[in-house]
């Protein structure tokens, strides 16, 4: 990792986690935006995520909220991983509603790590609210370099 700008770690972490996250794929969400602390992924309600209320599961829109904060707390190239969230369901999904992830670093100090995610569909309309508690593994990149 030689002399590379913040962006360009977060651009490093994006590609890679991507490459592997198996679950945001099969849900088809798009990495939109990584950068330092930050992250923007979006997700299309498909059929097979509406429940029998017609609505998107929740269990999804916090596993949309859930993928923006893993890019956002691993975008500087230290193996994170949650320890824990919350979320607020606000408003429901839909079939066919494209909702967005913004995730935002709120504080970072040693180990730990606090990540406000918000949901919003294609109107701009609140449909949830989460926070990520992260817990970062010292030494270990969460995307290790292709050189080594």
């Amino acid at each position: 990792m030689s002399h590379r700008t913040p962006q360009q770690i977060a651009d490093h972490v994006r590609e890679g986690m991507f490459a592997n996250d198996r679950a945001s794929k099969a849900l088809g969400m798009q990495v939109l935006e990584v950068t330092p602390g930050r992250a923007v992924l979006t997700m299309t309600v498909r059929e097979d995520m509406v429940n029998g209320h017609d609505i998107c599961h929740g269990g999804l829109i916090a596993t949309l909220a859930d993928s923006a904060f893993a890019f956002a707390c691993n975008s500087y190239n230290e193996l994170t991983v949650a320890s824990g969230f919350s979320i607020d369901l606000i408003a429901p999904a839909r079939l066919g509603d494209v909702l967005t992830a913004t995730c935002v670093e709120i504080s970072k100090a040693g180990r730990t790590g606090v990540y406000d995610t918000e949901v919003r569909n294609q109107r701009g309309e609140r449909i949830a609210v989460f926070r990520g508690r992260s817990y970062t593994a010292k030494g270990r990149p969460a995307v290790p370099d292709a050189h080594g």
